[in-house]
């Protein structure tokens, strides 16, 4: 379901949360659970764009993805970093629709990228989601508790969100 709340003069929406434990079939095809193809179909259509990160899959809906391009193109930064970064996850992206059945075909090369070949979690993170491959999920878990977790710097960041 989709929740607006106003804070502090600035709407803000609340969306894509919790995970799911999926496969992904031998064709690359995802299904997108009941509660986020809600959120998908009230934010610009039937689809996600789909694009690489931290060695996992990001997917926005299709309003959302436009706020993504449009920060980019904003960015005052030209450096060659920015324009590599601006390079290969915009050119890596890819328009993924929903089926009839719910489900996405992911592209073989963010399959490839992701290494996304059959346990696999859909993790929400409020405006958009994240395909992991079960195993880096269960990685990526342990590096929070056993080096994040450990790092005074990020306690104190998360102390200042008051958790």
């Amino acid at each position: 379901m989709y929740l607006m709340v106003e804070q502090s003069g600035y709407l803000w929406g609340i969306m894509f949360r919790g995970s799911s434990y999926h496969t992904i079939d031998a064709k690359g095809r995802i299904i997108i659970p009941a509660r986020f193809r809600e959120l998908v179909s009230g934010n610009g259509g039937e689809g996600l764009m789909l694009s690489g990160m931290d060695g996992g899959l990001v997917a926005y809906p299709y309003e959302k993805w436009a706020e993504v391009e449009n920060k980019i193109l904003r960015l005052a930064e030209k450096s060659a970093a920015m324009r590599r970064f601006r390079r290969v996850f915009i050119g890596g992206s890819s328009d993924c629709p929903l089926d009839k059945n719910g489900r996405i075909l992911v592209p073989p090369s963010l399959r490839q990228y992701a290494v996304l070949e059959k346990d696999i979690v859909l993790v929400g993170v409020l405006d958009h989601f994240e395909i992991w491959a079960r195993s880096k999920w269960d990685a990526e878990n342990r590096r929070l508790e056993e080096e994040d977790m450990q790092n005074e710097e990020v306690l104190n960041e998360i102390a200042k969100l008051g958790l």
